[in-house]
């Protein structure tokens, strides 16, 4: 039988033996995120590093919701683990 993480691709942090991200990493991609974007104060951020054991993908990734209101969600992707994103992942995220 096959592993539920196989079975299921990708899960969320703090999930299956993974360690939930510290808060002041994710706090400080909600900042880099919202400089990055200029956003008003009335724009949410979810931010989440999830990990995934399909061949297709990075293996450990950020993804950032951005929920703006009247807008819909967008989700920015960063193919790198959330202590490691900077400013310029983000932008790149936009453009892509």
């Amino acid at each position: 039988m096959r592993s539920p993480v196989a079975l299921f691709g990708a899960f969320l942090r703090g999930t299956f033996g993974l360690p939930k991200p510290d808060k002041r990493a994710v706090d400080r991609v909600k900042d880099l995120a919202r400089a990055a974007l200029r956003t008003s104060s009335d724009t949410a951020f979810a931010v989440n590093e999830i990990a995934c054991n399909d061949p297709g993908c990075p293996g450990i990734e950020t993804v950032i919701l951005v929920m703006e209101p009247g807008r819909k969600t967008r989700a920015l992707k960063i193919a790198k683990p959330l202590d490691e994103v900077a400013e310029q992942d983000i932008l790149a995220a936009l453009e892509g």
